[in-house]
């Protein structure tokens, strides 16, 4: 029997929610249904250190070594560029007239823009596009905003289905008026649930590692140094947080070229000796159970997968009410809701849970214990598997 080819795009392959989920997708779907092709940028904007790229060229070891195609083009850059977006058009297009997939399935805005386009001109039975977020705030200026939400409307229209991670991301774009309701589906992103539950994790020999005292408040974040991660607000709340409990250090996990300006700030605030800057972690999972309290100061977030793993290692959670972030933290249930860029309310939750441990223990364990079995990698597999098998056979009848 013939296989169902489908074509995955996605312009930065680094270690980031969305081309983690993208690569655990192609990875995990049914290698006996589907023959499974990949094309990506070569990442070089991420500014990746030779850990996280090292441990990107793995992942793309083990994708290829089943059977799944990776074809990388230079061209697929996540800036405007008319030069590149061109070429890689070009090249994106040509790919999908050699292959005659039956299905394109693209990831984030810029491959979504070419790989869209490219695969309507080549007459692709059905065009799949995840969002992973929006750039409808928080990323440009008015008019720039403008044109990428008319070309989003534009895009909807060569689009069989849009797979939003959250319906909180789904509002947001029907709010634009991007398309209708009946185009979209809610797939999570998915996390291993089962193995990170079941982790057995030394935190002592953790913390010692770090040089972090066993007494330490321990407040953590996970993310790409980029402002939209809005890590600078940390920062400032930092100050105030310390000079109430002198113990606290706060656990930066994640590279970017932020990183310098975030020390220098911390400098000028006289809180850069309690700031420790781990850079990109294999590890994060060991590290993120170091932490008494699990921060997310995003300005615009699609999901935040770290909050699953945070719940699923019962962190209570402070986090901005932005974006697909109201969908996972629950105020009061799970943890605490705050304005995005108030480094006061961002203190002053922290500094409610570090006076309180009981109630930061009550919010970590219902975090835990009401995770949703959807959030699971293995879920959203099968749900991406049903998405395709519905829209072929709509598309076939």
């Amino acid at each position: 029997m013939e296989k169902t080819k489908i074509i995955h795009i996605i312009t930065r392959l680094d270690k980031g929610g969305s081309a983690e989920t993208t690569l655990q997708t192609v990875s995990l779907l049914d290698h006996k249904k589907y023959e499974l092709f990949l094309i990506r940028g070569l990442s070089l904007e991420s500014n990746m250190s030779n850990m996280e790229r090292e441990s990107v060229e793995r992942d793309l070891s083990l994708a290829e070594a089943k059977s799944i195609k990776v074809f990388a083009l230079p061209s697929l850059v996540r800036r405007l560029s008319f030069k590149n977006d061109l070429l890689a058009f070009i090249s994106i297009y040509r790919l999908i007239k050699r292959i005659r997939p039956h299905i394109v399935h693209t990831h984030t805005s810029k491959a979504g823009l070419l790989g869209r386009l490219a695969a309507f001109l080549a007459r692709v039975p059905v065009i799949i596009h995840t969002p992973h977020g929006h750039v409808f705030h928080s990323y440009y200026g008015p008019f720039m905003t403008r044109i990428f939400i008319i070309a989003e409307r534009i895009l909807s229209l060569m689009t069989d289905k849009i797979a939003a991670l959250t319906d909180r991301e789904r509002d947001e774009h029907l709010e634009q008026g991007v398309a209708s309701i009946e185009k979209y589906t809610i797939i999570h992103s998915g996390v291993m649930l089962q193995q990170i539950m079941n982790m057995n994790i030394d935190i002592e020999t953790g913390k010692k590692e770090f040089g972090i005292p066993q007494n330490s408040n321990v407040i953590g974040v996970v993310g790409r140094l980029v402002p939209i991660k809005g890590h600078k607000y940390l920062v400032s709340a930092a100050k105030r947080i310390i000079k109430e409990f002198d113990n606290t250090v706060f656990v930066f996990v994640g590279d970017g070229y932020l990183e310098s300006r975030l020390e220098k700030q911390a400098e000028s605030l006289g809180v850069r000796k309690h700031i420790i800057f781990a850079g990109w972690r294999k590890d994060v999972i060991e590290v993120l159970d170091l932490f008494d309290i699990l921060v997310l100061p995003s300005l615009n977030e699609g999901m935040g997968k770290v909050l699953i793993e945070g719940m699923a290692l019962g962190k209570p959670i402070v986090a901005s009410r932005v974006g697909g972030i109201i969908d996972l933290v629950k105020n009061g249930d799970n943890g605490i809701l705050v304005s995005p860029r108030d480094s006061d309310a961002l203190g002053e939750a922290i500094l409610t849970l570090i006076r309180n441990k009981n109630l930061a223990q009550r919010l970590g364990e219902y975090g835990k214990a009401n995770i949703s079995p959807e959030y699971d990698t293995f879920v959203m597999v099968r749900q991406i598997e049903e998405m395709y098998e519905n829209m072929l056979s709509r598309k076939c009848s």
